[in-house]
């Protein structure tokens, strides 16, 4: 008989100066997650994909150069560690908001769609690193 094969639990992948398409930043997180059984069309996973644009489109856009993504799933499925390393050792900073502004807010959502956010010095970059919990009593119903 067949061992049942585990779900993945990492994904990782690095960029140079081109930057790496966010689709397929979004499409790592959607399949990472979908294996490890939190359908694509939930809230975690769509929240999850969010974050992950969101953080590698900042690094992208204000961080040109090499940087790095890397995905973690706990054992249990219940949380994502995100993690995006860029050339910039400035620390992101919300801006005020500004409904009539197109952009400058996604530090915000990931802010309030993460248990945690935080940054650390890497060498002559930095690293953002963000914990969101999947598992919620919101979704148990669904």
């Amino acid at each position: 008989m067949d061992e049942p094969r585990s779900a993945p639990s990492r994904y990782s992948a690095a960029w140079g100066v081109a930057g790496i398409p966010i689709a397929d930043a979004r499409g790592a997180v959607r399949t990472l997650l979908a294996r490890a059984g939190h359908h694509p069309d939930r809230q975690p996973n769509q929240d999850a994909q969010l974050v992950v644009s969101e953080l590698v489109t900042n690094a992208i856009r204000h961080a040109p150069g090499p940087g790095a993504l890397l995905l973690e799933l706990s054992a249990d499925g219940a949380r994502l560690t995100v993690t995006v390393r860029d050339s910039s050792a400035h620390e992101p900073l919300p801006r005020e908001p500004d409904p009539r502004r197109a952009g400058g807010h996604g530090l915000h959502l990931v802010t309030r769609l993460c248990e945690q956010v935080r940054t650390v010095p890497a060498g002559e970059g930095k690293r953002i690193v963000a914990r969101l919990l999947l598992d919620s009593g919101a979704e148990a119903g669904s």
